[in-house]
């Protein structure tokens, strides 16, 4: 029996998330497995992974075969790289200390790696409020420049009028006054 390490797909449409499973090559993509590894969204930012490393390398270890995408997401939390160690190890290459050493830096720098991206995040979130806030500033101070004006203008025409009706007036009790005073 061919043993396949693959994605299953869950979720719903254009908002999918995937289990990591291992399953019989020929079962379909969404049946039966035989174990849940773990989890896998790729709707987060950084895409959230969930991952039992231990069973995982076990299974690969008997010959389990990761499928294209499989293989990354185990290669990005470092199931191959502690693969590869323990073949090292076996084959005396190197010792089991030296082994969890260098998974021990290489995850070191990894979670600092992923770290430095999720702060970069936070940091163009802040920059982008800050600058949507600059911007909704600019756009008031412009609305409450032109609300100043019109009104400025409306006191000013209102003025006006009222100057224009009140020489009429004054011309019309002269005009009233003239006759009487003769």
């Amino acid at each position: 029996m061919a043993v396949k390490i693959r994605l299953q797909r869950h979720g719903k449409k254009n908002f999918a998330f995937f289990h990591i499973v291992v399953a019989d090559s020929r079962a379909p993509r969404d049946g039966k497995f035989i174990e849940q590894l773990g989890s896998y969204n790729p709707n987060t930012n950084p895409a959230t992974i969930v991952l039992d490393s231990d069973k995982a390398l076990a299974w690969l270890k008997v010959g389990a075969q990761p499928t294209l995408t499989a293989r990354r997401l185990l290669s990005y939390e470092g199931v191959l790289l502690r693969k590869h160690l323990a073949e090292g190890v076996a084959k005396g290459a190197l010792t089991e200390a030296q082994a969890d050493a260098k998974f021990a830096a290489w995850k070191e720098a990894h979670d600092a790696k992923i770290a430095a991206k999720k702060a970069g995040i936070k940091n163009d979130e802040i920059a982008k409020a800050k600058a949507a806030k600059a911007a909704e500033t600019e756009v008031n101070e412009a609305r409450a420049k032109a609300i100043a004006a019109k009104k400025a203008e409306a006191e000013a025409k209102a003025a006006a009028e009222a100057a224009a009706a009140e020489a009429p007036a004054e011309e019309a009790a002269e005009a009233t006054e003239a006759p009487a005073a003769e």
